[in-house]
């Protein structure tokens, strides 16, 4: 038994794992109550993209506070979420002119599941089956696992999983086989297919092109699915681009954000819809209303964060720290390729991965551990998945702590890769 009583996500207490007490955070870093000063090589689990406690962001938080804290949502609006909304119709793809607030990344994929369904359901058309990617992760609420990867993650509540169709991951040289898979997918009447654009986070930092991309938006397209973009991690500028699909000239029907959306400082997400689907639920029948909703949709607090976040990227000069910081990662990560115990070094945008140990450790083996341990002891936050080893930082992250990270890994895979 620990002498805490709270039960952390993600995490197997009956190991006893150390678990650090951090009392501050500033840009890249991160303070623990015993005085070790921690870099947070993945953005506390993708979410902060300009640093940690950035004060155009703490003071937006501390302005709204003194205004509104809450309000129901429904039937009721206030000034941040509608600025919000307004901020995000000027820099996402014009097509999308419908936000619905939820709160995090899965409840935003849920949404985007459900007026998929309501879409076909309010236009009277049969049309029910969900389509996937292999190694795809959505989230960790019921629908969200459902179009996720079956695994050790979800395996105990199998039950209560809907059925969905799949594709297999597009592997060079491989790709045909995932676009004949949609096709056919799509051609028997799919009503939407679900994917992370370029990258397959929690999957395993799988990397795939943006023709591949657009290839698959034009046979959903051709077929009338509704096409589904989760940019809840590769959102706001991580694979280079504001959004993933820029890279390959891709509107999607349903965009998913959360994350960096507020910058990392608060939880907040959305769901943006083309005004198609918004007719399709815009009735005199109540029936057809859209029936979703949590307690802290659109929090003023968090849309306040969020507006910050976007005055950010149109007063700073965020793409260049971005471009900065991808340049660095790609001349890094060519020195940990050149490694005996690295396979399979990989970049996109901001994003830099690689197996260590082997390219077919399995997510439950002890390379992973071993790697933590390592990673914990040297005084980085990095948290390998399985024997994929990533990193992701805030984009303040400086060259030196960069540095740093990059010999960590260096040292630690080559130990792994040491018998």
């Amino acid at each position: 038994m620990t002498s805490s009583p709270i039960w952390h996500p993600f995490t197997q207490h009956g190991l006893a794992e150390p678990i650090p007490l951090v009392e501050r955070g500033d840009g890249a870093v991160l303070y623990t109550v015993d005085g070790r000063r921690i870099i947070d090589a993945i953005s506390s689990w993708w979410v902060t993209t300009h640093g940690h406690c950035h004060p155009r962001i703490m003071a937006a938080i501390c302005e709204q506070a003194t205004k509104l804290d809450q309000l129901i949502f429904a039937g009721w609006t206030h000034e941040p979420a509608e600025d919000l909304a307004r901020g995000l119709r000027a820099i996402m793809p014009v097509d999308l002119t419908r936000v619905f607030f939820t709160d995090s990344g899965s409840t935003s994929v849920e949404v985007a599941l459900k007026m998929a369904l309501g879409y076909w359901a309010n236009r009277g058309e049969s049309r029910q089956r969900i389509v996937v990617m292999d190694h795809s992760y959505h989230g960790d609420t019921i629908g969200a696992m459902s179009v996720g990867a079956r695994g050790v993650f979800n395996a105990a509540y199998a039950p209560l999983l809907f059925d969905v169709g799949r594709v297999p991951f597009p592997d060079a040289g491989a790709e045909q086989a995932t676009l004949d898979a949609l096709e056919r997918e799509c051609a028997g009447g799919a009503a939407a297919f679900i994917v992370e654009p370029l990258v397959l986070g929690a999957g395993g930092m799988k990397i795939y092109a943006p023709d591949v991309l657009s290839e698959m938006r034009a046979i959903c397209a051709r077929h009338g699915t509704l096409f589904i973009a989760d940019e809840v991690m590769t959102g706001w500028g991580r694979t280079g681009t504001l959004l993933a699909c820029d890279q390959a000239g891709v509107v999607p029907d349903l965009l998913c954000l959360s994350k960096g959306l507020t910058g990392g400082a608060m939880p907040l997400a959305v769901t943006m819809a083309t005004e198609a689907i918004w007719d399709a639920h815009y009735s005199t029948d109540r029936a057809q209303t859209f029936f979703h909703s949590s307690s802290y949709t659109a929090n003023p607090l968090a849309c306040a964060a969020a507006n910050a976040n976007l005055a950010i990227w149109r007063d700073e000069p965020v793409q260049q720290r971005i471009d900065t910081l991808a340049a660095q990662q790609g001349e890094h990560l060519a020195g940990l390729a050149k490694l005996s115990g690295v396979s399979n070094a990989r970049q996109c945008g901001t994003i830099i991965a690689l197996e260590a140990g082997g390219d077919d450790a399995a997510y439950l083996s002890d390379v992973g551990p071993r790697l933590l341990a390592r990673f914990r002891e040297a005084d980085m936050l990095l948290r390998p998945l399985g024997n994929t080893v990533y990193v992701m930082p805030p984009y303040s992250i400086t060259e030196a702590d960069l540095a740093n990270v990059h010999a960590v890994i260096a040292s630690a895979v080559e130990d792994i890769a040491t018998p």
